[in-house]
C-alpha cells in the first residue's frame, strides 16, 4: 500500500481533503487535513436537482488547490469520492468527465449504501463499540448502518439532508411542522430492525451539535471524538436549535459556519434518534474519508484491523519508540505488571477491569525518551493526550495518560487529577495502579529478564527474584505507596570470593 494517500471527499455542503501517512502495516497518521465549504448542490433542489455554475465553479477551484496540495505532500496515491449532490445530479456524470478532463481527478461517485457503509467501517474499527447504530447526516441524505458484534449487518439511505432541508423548508420560511412531517415520511422507509439505545454521531452535524454540549459543559477532556451524552440530558438543547432564529443560534456555542444548515440537521438528527429508541449518543471524530482509507488498508483483513492490533498504539510505536521497537523484553515489563496486579489487587482495593489500560501505558512507557531522556515522563503524557485516539474511551485515554506522566516518588499529579477528576477512576484506585505502573517498570529496567514472583501477607509485599536487584532496590526505597506496607525483596545477590 501507499506510503501517503490523499482523499478527497464532495459532500453536498463541503469538500475535504486529508492525507494520511502509513508508519507500518497498520500505522498510521494524518498529516494534512484541508476544508472547502463548496456547497457544489447549491440551488439545485429548486432545479430539477442539476448542479449550477456557482456550485460547480467553487467546486472546481477547491479540487484544483487540492491537487496542488498532494503534489506538494508527495502523496502516492488519490482517492476521490462524491456523495448525495453528483449522485443526485442529473448533470453529475458530467461533471464527472469534465474534472477528469481537467484535472486528472478521478471521482467515484458512490450510493448512500456506500456512504453508509464507509463511515461504519470508520467508526467499528476506530471507536471502542461493538453494537450501534452510526447516523450520518450529510447535505443531501441521511446514511446509517446497524454495527452487532463488531460486524457491520445493514445500511440504510434516506433523503433527508441539511441542505435539502433548508432549501425546501427554511429558505422558504415553511413551518417547521411541515419540516418535520417531511422528515418522519422518509424515515418510514427505515427498516425495523434498525432499533438500538446507542447511537454514533457521523458527519458535520453530528460534530457541530456535540462541540456545542461540549462546550456549554464543564465537561474537561476537549476531545470530540468518542465523546458521549445521554439524550435525555441534551434534548433541550437540541430541540431549543430547531426552533431558533438564524439570529439566536449564537447563544448555543456553536460555529457560525453553520448556522444555515444546523436548525435542519438538529431535527433530522432528533428525528432519526427518537425512531431508534436510542437513548446514549457517541460523537465519531472519523466518517466517510477515514471509511475510505481503511477500506483500502484493511482490504485483505475483512475490513477489520487484527485483533489485538490498535492503530493509534501502533503508530505511537512507530514514531515515538525507537528503544522498545529494538528491545526484545518489551512484553517483560507487561508480565511483571500482571502478576503484581493480580497479586495486590484485592489487597488494594483495586478492581481488575483496569489492567488493560495499564498494560498499555506500559507498552507506551519509552515514547517521551524520543524527544529527551529529561522530563520524558511529560513529553510521554502529551505525545498519548494528542494521538492515542482510535480504539479507546475518554476515561481510557485519559487514565493511560496519566500513568505515564506519573514518577515513582510521586504517585500522582495533582493538578492533572484535579482536571480530568469527573472521568477518571477514584484516587485511591488511581494512586494504587500508579505504583504497579511504576514498580513493573523499575524492576523490569533493573532486572535483566530476571524471573519475578510476589507475594502479599500481612501488609508486606515480598518481590523474590533469581537476580540480583541491587539497583532497583535504591529506587524502590524512594517509591510512594499507595497505603502503609511493607517491601521485601528477596534476590539472588552473589558477590564472588577476593581476596586484597
Amino acid at each position: 500500500m501507499a506510503k501517503r494517500t490523499a482523499i478527497i471527499d464532495i459532500g453536498s455542503n463541503s469538500a475535504r481533503l486529508v492525507i494520511f501517512e502509513r508508519t507500518s502495516r497498520f500505522g498510521f497518521h494524518l498529516i494534512c487535513e484541508q476544508k472547502s465549504k463548496v456547497r457544489i448542490g447549491e440551488g439545485a433542489y429548486d432545479k430539477g436537482g442539476n448542479l449550477q455554475s456557482i456550485g460547480i465553479e467553487r467546486a472546481y477551484l477547491a479540487l484544483e488547490s487540492f491537487i496542488q496540495t498532494t503534489k506538494k505532500y508527495h502523496v502516492n496515491k488519490i482517492l476521490c469520492v462524491a456523495t448525495s449532490a453528483l449522485r443526485d445530479a442529473p448533470n453529475g456524470r458530467e461533471f464527472v468527465q469534465w474534472i477528469q478532463k481537467n484535472l486528472q481527478l478521478s471521482i467515484k461517485i458512490i450510493d448512500g449504501n456506500e456512504e453508509a457503509k464507509l463511515g461504519a467501517i470508520a467508526a467499528n474499527n476506530l471507536l471502542p463499540i461493538i453494537d450501534a447504530i452510526t447516523i450520518d447526516i450529510g447535505g443531501g441524505s441521511s446514511d446509517m448502518s446497524l454495527i452487532r458484534d463488531g460486524k457491520i449487518i445493514e445500511t440504510c439511505s434516506l433523503n433527508i439532508g441539511t441542505v435539502r432541508i433548508k432549501e425546501l423548508f427554511f429558505d422558504h420560511k415553511a413551518s417547521i411542522e411541515k419540516a418535520r412531517h417531511y422528515i418522519r415520511e422518509e424515515l418510514k422507509r427505515l427498516p425495523q430492525s434498525f432499533r438500538y439505545p446507542i447511537a454514533v454521531g457521523i458527519g458535520g452535524t453530528a460534530r457541530a451539535l456535540s462541540k456545542g454540549i461540549l462546550r456549554n459543559s464543564d465537561y474537561s477532556f476537549d476531545k470530540i471524538h468518542a465523546f458521549g451524552y445521554r439524550l435525555e440530558d441534551e434534548i433541550d438543547y437540541l430541540t431549543a436549535i430547531t426552533l431558533s432564529s438564524v439570529k439566536g443560534l449564537g447563544r448555543f456555542n456553536l460555529k457560525q459556519e453553520r448556522f444555515d444548515t444546523i436548525r435542519g440537521g438538529a431535527l433530522i438528527f432528533l428525528e432519526i434518534l427518537e425512531q431508534i429508541g436510542a437513548k446514549e449518543v457517541i460523537t465519531s471524530g472519523v466518517g466517510v474519508r477515514e471509511g475510505v482509507f481503511l477500506k483500502d488498508l484493511l482490504r485483505h483483513n475483512n475490513l477489520l484491523f487484527p485483533k489485538g492490533v490498535n492503530p493509534s498504539i501502533r503508530n505511537i510505536l512507530d514514531r515515538f519508540d525507537n528503544l522498545t521497537a529494538k528491545d526484545s523484553r518489551a512484553t517483560h515489563r507487561i508480565k511483571i505488571s500482571s502478576e503484581l496486579y493480580t497479586i495486590c489487587h484485592k489487597e488494594f482495593g483495586l478492581s481488575m477491569e483496569y489492567s488493560d489500560e495499564l498494560n498499555v501505558a506500559l507498552k507506551l512507557s519509552n515514547i517521551g525518551k524520543t524527544l529527551t531522556i529529561y522530563k520524558s515522563r511529560q513529553h510521554a503524557f502529551y505525545i498519548a493526550m494528542q494521538e492515542l485516539n482510535y480504539g479507546f474511551s475518554h476515561k481510557e485515554m485519559i487514565l493511560i495518560s496519566l500513568l505515564l506522566r506519573t514518577f515513582g516518588n510521586s504517585l500522582l499529579n495533582k493538578s492533572l487529577f484535579q482536571a480530568y477528576k469527573e472521568i477518571l477512576p477514584q484516587k485511591e484506585s488511581m494512586k494504587s495502579l500508579s505504583f504497579i505502573y511504576n514498580l513493573s517498570i523499575l524492576l523490569h529496567e533493573n532486572a535483566n529478564e530476571a524471573k519475578i514472583s510476589f507475594d502479599y501477607c500481612n501488609q508486606t509485599l515480598t518481590i523474590h527474584s533469581d537476580q540480583s536487584l541491587y539497583h532497583a532496590k535504591e529506587s524502590i526505597k524512594m517509591l510512594e505507596k499507595p497505603h502503609p506496607f511493607a517491601i521485601v525483596i528477596e534476590d539472588n545477590t552473589k558477590i564472588p570470593r577476593y581476596n586484597f
